[in-house]
């Protein structure tokens, strides 16, 4: 855990893509995937802070990972 990705593309319905930018979760943005529970949970580091997305959300998110 704690890869670097790349997110290519947020979708999700409006108003959940704004509030996710509004956290700092947009395209080109680099985030660290922190944990990943069993259910689908992900838990991320975006910008110094943590966020834990549910299921539904982080399916929406498509991410590429940052070549070291």
């Amino acid at each position: 855990m704690g890869e670097t990705y790349l997110v290519q593309e947020v979708s999700l319905a409006p108003s959940i893509t704004r509030r996710l930018e509004a956290l700092g979760v947009n395209e080109t943005t680099h985030i660290q995937i922190m944990n990943r529970k069993r259910r689908g949970t992900v838990i991320i580091k975006v910008r110094g802070t943590w966020l834990a997305l549910g299921v539904g959300i982080a399916s929406g998110i498509t991410i590429a990972e940052v070549a070291s």
